[in-house]
């Protein structure tokens, strides 16, 4: 297998076990629960022998990364809308119903390597998102296609220097504007909103094309948001209030616009990709 990373480690005071000491030293996986799976995986090696959790680093140890040739063989010839691209990176847009990743083959992650042009750097990797979007939600993904640049578009985002906007139709009655302070799993979790349009409906009384910004970001937290004030996001079966849940629709959430400085040109960036057409259509 080939190696697509490799890390001498330094003399040492004290003993690290393996699990914890590589954390930091590998780009393509900054967590914890990466460098567990990787090691599990046997994709760590420790003086070219297969790495174990609980062995110490002392000092010296030549520490490898494997790729993870499962990974490359799931590739998958789905084609997927690519907004921009250079060599460190790549927005691309991803439908809803579609995985970002996961133990399923059809993937957002299997099919990055079939639609993007393979770095020319030296740290090139299987390209990856450096983020997720729900099953549901459609919109922006941002890519990294190095093991530097994954690392680094990774803590912009981790130090809050990636802007997202989405898009929501939600249901009731709702403030022109207003932000909304609700911990998620006792985390603080911030998100504002800004109402775009409004429409009557038959079922639903009331129908609002909604801007969200997420301040934190937690997992599902706009969905949680919008129905912790009353208004559930349109389509949303896990979170919405009973009576007010559409089926068979999906989910009208939508990730439409990120704004970051490139961290490799300096050049600000902001991307975009407007709502699906069934938005639209509620508000003719």
């Amino acid at each position: 297998m080939k190696i697509i990373e490799s890390h001498t480690s330094p003399n040492l005071p004290y003993g690290i076990r393996l699990s914890d000491y590589a954390v930091d030293i590998f780009a393509s996986i900054p967590t914890k629960a990466g460098i567990k799976k990787a090691i599990k995986k046997g994709l760590i090696l420790v003086n070219h022998q297969r790495g174990v959790s609980g062995q110490f680093i002392t000092g010296g140890e030549k520490i490898e990364l494997l790729e993870n040739e499962n990974l490359i063989k799931k590739n998958i010839d789905l084609t997927l809308e690519i907004l921009w691209e250079d060599d460190y990176l790549a927005v691309i847009y991803k439908p809803a119903g579609l995985l970002v990743s996961g133990n399923k083959a059809k993937t957002v992650s299997n099919a990055l390597a079939y639609n993007l042009k393979m770095s020319s750097q030296k740290d090139a990797v299987k390209p990856q998102p450096v983020h997720r979007l729900d099953f549901g939600t459609s919109g922006l993904l941002l890519v990294g296609k190095t093991a530097n640049s994954i690392r680094d578009l990774g803590k912009l985002f981790e130090d809050k220097n990636i802007q997202k906007t989405y898009e929501a139709v939600t249901i009731g009655e709702m403030k022109n504007q207003g932000t909304i302070d609700f911990a998620i799993d006792e985390k603080e979790s911030l998100s504002s909103y800004q109402v775009l349009k409004t429409v009557v409906s038959e079922r639903f009384d009331k129908l609002n094309l909604v801007q969200l910004t997420p301040h934190t970001g937690r997992r599902h937290q706009l969905r949680i948001h919008c129905t912790h004030i009353g208004n559930p996001i349109l389509g949303d079966v896990e979170h919405g209030i009973e009576g007010k849940i559409l089926k068979g629709k999906g989910l009208y959430l939508h990730a439409k616009s990120l704004t970051f400085i490139h961290p490799y040109t300096q050049e600000k960036l902001t991307i975009k990709k407007e709502s699906p057409n069934k938005f639209d259509k509620l508000f003719l």
